[in-house]
């Protein structure tokens, strides 16, 4: 938390039927939460990253 990230900056990726999906920021800011851990399911609009 508190990192500092870019448009465009690379922020996680997932993984879906072997291929891995690379989620960036769409704007800059800060990281305030993370809501995700390896491992866990996501789906269509779920918030991965809280950013500020």
């Amino acid at each position: 938390m508190g990192a500092e990230v870019e448009v465009g900056q690379a922020l996680l990726v997932l993984e879906a039927m072997k291929m891995e999906n690379h989620i960036n920021a769409e704007i800059s800011g800060v990281v305030r939460e993370v809501r995700v851990a390896v491992g866990d399911s996501v789906g269509t609009g779920d918030a991965l990253v809280v950013l500020e």
